[in-house]
């Protein structure tokens, strides 16, 4: 057994270490290295064997006095990469599992983390640093099993398919993915080392190629998997039919679902490591004619808040936010479709706000951000917790700053404006199309409209344009249909008071506009993209608006009045951007014609 320094420099095996915490006693280890001299098993399987001491017991003697981290090695989507640093013949002989790589440096799942020798045999292999963790034996023989022998990307994925139709096709003909499996073969199947080498490459993927949300969706014929990336959904890869349920099961245990209920809607989630990042996956399931439909969400909790000039927002639309959030009181909201980017502006503006005079208060459904010296509340409303009760419960709380993750109905719309008529500041989401919609709608839903021109100070409209790829960028021509396409989309914004054009272009004026786009390449996917930034309008709340608002003007006429005040449209920013070279005409029309996404 190898020798370890304890943080008083004497040194001690681990057997020794075990005596001296009293986890077993010199008897039990001497019997047990007897075994172990004629079997050659490590001492800590005898002695977990022999019943002298629990495998936990050893783990946690471990991680607590040589201060070796323990982990969960099912939590980690291992990338194929990480794997080829370790050959699988190193891995099985040490019983040791690549886990990532990290700051130059392997972190290496270890049942004996006090293997010197198997330290140096893998930092050889691998060429890099090890970190050595502690995870239990057994789970790290699983992952060995699961991950070894395919390392795959997503050339080599239709190979793991195969693998995996032999697996699925083990179980006769019930295995075609219907509802009528049996759940034990499920499990069965979904235990299967090739089944969790796809799911597990499907998501590594979907990270790596930014995914913000990964489909799996039963066809007649087959399984389609697909990416949302920059707001767009790609397809990916087509599995055979009769893995639907296997891959949607494993997925579903993931996320700890129910796999024996396929007839309703579920909702999980699941914490993974994913090259070294911390994912979380919000899984939601549901029952369509060929099977059950699986959409991963994917969100990162690691990275710093970008500030809103970052986000996209252009200086003057900067300032009015940051002069709207530097009142005491008052309502900011934040509008436009799912997927626009609406909760990450709210980020930026309480990542600014933050500071220790103030107590801001949150509530969400998801969070999906962890925000340090922000209280954040996750709503839950099996055990009652809504939007209005957790704002009900906020008002006993002292709160100066309050963002209400999303306003969904009256009962919560009331309360958020109260707070902000009573001395408190803020911050909401809902879903309209534009800025000027956001005031009616808040009328719709049983708001007296006093009550609204009183409270709301600032709303600000968005929605995310994807960037061209600065890889393959060029300078192109759109052609005529394009180009008067896009004349006629932009021509009403320089009719407004005080508007002129983004530049030097000029509706009508072909002849001067120049147009870039991404070409495509290996960088983008071959979409010509990559990233997202934002477009939008500001609508602060004036006089002119609220004697509108008061009056029961339609949300056509209040839009009028904020561009006669000043306001630029989504469709002016979308136009600045497109002769910065940022983005291309066709995706601002996109985007503004066609919702969001």
């Amino acid at each position: 057994m190898v020798l370890a320094a304890m943080g008083n420099g004497k040194r001690y095996r681990l057997g020794e270490l075990l005596v001296e915490l009293g986890v077993i006693d010199q008897g039990q280890l001497n019997r047990a290295l007897e075994v172990q001299r004629k079997t050659g098993e490590r001492l800590g399987t005898v002695l977990v064997r022999l019943g002298y001491a629990r495998q936990d017991d050893i783990l946690r003697v471990l991680e607590t006095q040589l201060d070796i981290p323990r982990v969960d090695i099912d939590r980690y989507v291992v990338s194929p990469e990480v794997i080829g640093l370790v050959p699988e013949s190193l891995a099985r002989r040490h019983k040791v599992f690549p886990v990532e790589l990290r700051d130059g440096a392997l972190t290496l799942a270890m049942a004996d983390p006090l293997d010197v020798f198997a330290i140096d045999d893998v930092r050889i292999a691998a060429g890099y640093d090890i970190r050595p963790v502690i995870a239990a034996e057994g789970q790290i023989l699983d992952a060995i099993a699961k991950y070894y022998g395919s390392k795959e990307s997503i050339e080599d994925i239709v190979k793991v398919i195969e693998d995996v139709e032999v697996t699925a096709g083990a179980f006769g003909d019930d295995a075609d993915g219907g509802d009528d499996i049996a759940t034990d073969k499920l499990r069965q199947m979904i235990d299967e080392a090739p089944v969790v080498r796809l799911v597990n490459t499907i998501i590594a993927q979907g990270i790596r190629e930014r995914a913000s949300d990964i489909h799996i969706e039963p066809q007649e014929r087959n399984v389609r998997i697909r990416y949302r990336v920059d707001g767009v959904l790609r397809d990916v890869l087509q599995a055979p039919r009769r893995l639907q349920a296997a891959i949607a099961s494993r997925i579903k245990i993931m996320a700890n679902i129910d796999i024996a209920e396929r007839r309703m809607p579920q909702d999980g989630r699941v914490q993974l490591r994913v090259e070294g990042e911390d994912v979380d996956l919000r899984v939601s399931t549901l029952p369509t004619i060929y099977g059950e439909k699986v959409v991963a969400r994917v969100q990162r909790t690691r990275g710093s808040m970008p500030t809103i000039e970052e986000l996209g927002f252009s200086a003057t639309s900067a300032r009015l936010l940051r002069s709207a959030t530097s009142r005491p009181y008052g309502m900011i909201l934040v509008t436009g479709p799912t997927g626009s980017g609406k909760t990450l502006t709210l980020y930026a503006l309480l990542a600014e706000l933050n500071s220790v005079e103030k107590n801001i208060v949150t509530v969400e459904d998801p969070v999906e951000f962890r925000l340090p010296g922000i209280n954040q509340v996750q709503t839950n409303p099996r055990t009652g917790l809504t939007f209005a009760a957790g704002l009900r419960a906020i008002l006993r709380q002292d709160p100066d700053v309050v963002m209400v993750g999303e306003i969904r109905d009256r009962e919560t719309a009331d309360i958020a404006i109260r707070f902000a008529l009573t001395g408190h500041l803020v911050l909401s989401t809902l879903h309209t199309n534009d800025a000027a919609s956001a005031l009616v709608r808040l009328v719709e839903m049983g708001i007296e409209p006093f009550l609204v021109a009183s409270s709301v100070s600032l709303v600000a409209g968005q929605r995310l344009v994807r960037l061209i790829c600065p890889q393959c960028k060029e300078r192109y021509d759109p052609g005529r249909e394009i180009w008067e396409r896009w004349a006629e989309f932009i021509s009403p914004e320089y009719a407004a008071p005080g508007h002129t054009a983004p530049g030097d272009m000029v509706p009508g004026d072909a002849a001067d506009a120049i147009f870039y786009r991404g070409r495509g390449c290996p960088h983008c996917g071959n979409t010509g993209y990559y990233g997202r930034t934002a477009i939008e309008e500001i609508m602060s709340v004036n006089e002119a608006i609220r004697g509108l608002l008061v009056r029961g003007a339609t949300a056509e006429e209040i839009r009028r009045a904020a561009v006669a005040s000043g306001m630029k449209s989504m469709a002016f920013a979308g136009a600045r951007k497109v002769m910065e070279g940022a983005t291309t005409p066709e995706e601002v029309m996109r985007v503004c014609t066609g919702g969001g996404e």
